[in-house]
């Protein structure tokens, strides 16, 4: 059951990411900085990437 608990933890962790790249990247297009834009959305990718890998269904022996 940790394990469980820890990949949840994690995928928590990858939202908060998602959405601090959601607001560097708009931050960059008010301000007009295209670097913090593509860095927020390299944020976001990794962010998303890592919230659907660590809540994909596991392997289970029984099935």
């Amino acid at each position: 059951m940790a394990r469980v608990e820890g990949r949840i933890v994690l995928a928590a962790i990858a939202v908060f990411v998602t959405l601090g790249g959601l607001a560097a990247s708009i931050r960059g297009l008010l301000y007009e900085r295209p670097t913090l834009v593509e860095l927020g959305v390299c944020a976001m990718v990794i962010g998303i990437a890592g919230f659907v890998w660590f809540l994909r269904p596991g392997n289970r022996a029984g099935k």
